[in-house]
């Protein structure tokens, strides 16, 4: 699971949870691959980020050494940062580990980089 999805993912779906945002990780396996840098696609993305939960979850990962805490001014016309921004967004991925809810405790396993987010009936309000 890339970074980038991660930042996406809530678990809003499970019984009581009301923000269900953001997601811990605890990764038992992180692999680094290269992946052709993208200007453009990496200016489109970070808009839509929540910043310091990408932070986090890099330093979690032991991957945040050159990235900044805080969305830095500029930062579309910085290509340092850019390519700082898609190696986390894009390079490093866990390969197996768990997705946690922050309000519920539940866990979702990652297997061969795939959270399972699926939910037991009993579990989903309907």
């Amino acid at each position: 699971m890339k970074l980038l999805s991660h930042n996406m993912l809530t678990s809003t779906c499970l019984k009581g949870v009301s923000v269900g945002y953001p997601l811990g990780i605890n990764a038992n396996d992180i692999k680094v691959n290269e992946v052709d840098f993208n200007a453009e696609f990496i200016s489109r993305i970070i808009p839509k980020l929540d910043w310091t939960t990408l932070y986090k979850a890099a330093e979690t990962l032991g991957h945040a050494e050159d990235l900044p805490a805080e969305l830095i001014s500029e930062w579309d016309k910085d290509e340092k940062f850019l390519k700082q921004a898609h190696h986390v967004l894009l390079e490093v991925e866990v390969i197996e580990g768990e997705l946690i809810c922050p309000e519920s405790g539940r866990k979702f396993p990652i297997n061969n980089g795939i959270p399972n987010m699926l939910l037991n009936e009993s579990e989903v309000d309907l």
